[in-house]
């Protein structure tokens, strides 16, 4: 069954062309992962991946909770083995997600806590509601964080900031995340959707395959050294100017008009 036409049990798809709305949807749970989830998501996001008529995706939940992170209620049982392939799977998760070649807009109202904050890190851009709180508290239970905290929340915020957050399990509001950089914005709760679906919109009248050479340069700073990340960077720009795409914005720039990109 296709993605946009199937019902899961923990997440829900809209799509409003050109945009996907993902959301997390365990209302009862805080919208707290489980193993079910685990497979939904993967599956959601490899679809949208591979989806060539959406250009932004929207990752949010409801207006109580993100996404708390682990159900411990599922952790609580896990085993070694149970824990490394529910990580596993999280990991091919994280490599789809962060590999799409179209932007992340994660928009977070109430509790960002474990692997929902993680998720929050790899969103391309962020927009929080006011009742935003946003922590990996997995210390305070006997483990830490191990769906990308420890890795991304560095690239983030200074280290002793992260190490603060990481060791102790503390939690951030809303103004605090902004004064970080953590989140591009905050408003009201009633706001949220409504702003993300307006910043959706604006990246989704860019040319596609500009937007995929940037966000692909940009997040190969944090994998490789200045100069092959020089050197990526340039192939991708060099690269776009075979592009028509490329002709139309400069000549609509010239020509004093707004450009029309056909994503080609």
């Amino acid at each position: 069954m296709h993605y946009r036409t199937k019902v899961y049990h923990t997440m829900q798809v809209v799509i409003d062309e050109p945009i996907a709305i993902v959301r997390f949807n365990r209302p009862d749970a805080m919208n707290a992962a489980n193993v079910e989830m685990s497979f939904e998501r993967l599956e959601i996001f490899r679809a949208i991946a591979e989806d060539d008529e959406i250009k932004v995706v929207i990752v949010t939940g409801n207006d109580k909770a993100y996404c708390a992170g682990g159900d411990l209620a599922a952790f609580a049982k896990f085993d070694v083995a149970d824990a490394q392939a529910f990580w596993r799977r999280g990991l091919e998760y994280q490599k789809v997600f962060t590999d799409m070649n179209k932007p992340t807009l994660a928009a977070i109202a109430g509790y960002a806590f474990g692997g929902g904050f993680e998720n929050v890190l790899m969103c391309d851009l962020r927009i929080a509601a006011e009742n935003a709180k946003f922590g990996l508290p997995e210390i305070n239970v006997g483990i830490f964080p191990g769906g990308g905290g420890t890795q991304r929340l560095i690239q983030n915020v200074p280290i002793a900031i992260a190490k603060e957050m990481i060791f102790l399990g503390k939690n951030l509001n809303a103004e605090e995340a902004l004064r970080l950089g953590l989140v591009n914005k905050v408003v009201k709760v009633e706001e949220l959707l409504d702003e993300a679906l307006t910043l959706a919109k604006k990246l989704a009248n860019k040319p596609a395959l500009a937007l995929k050479a940037a966000k692909s340069s940009i997040n190969s700073a944090y994998s490789t050294d200045i100069q092959t990340g020089l050197s990526l960077e340039g192939m991708a720009w060099t690269a776009l100017y075979g592009t028509k795409d490329q002709k139309e914005g400069m000549n609509a720039f010239l020509e004093k008009r707004t450009p029309q990109f056909v994503d080609k």
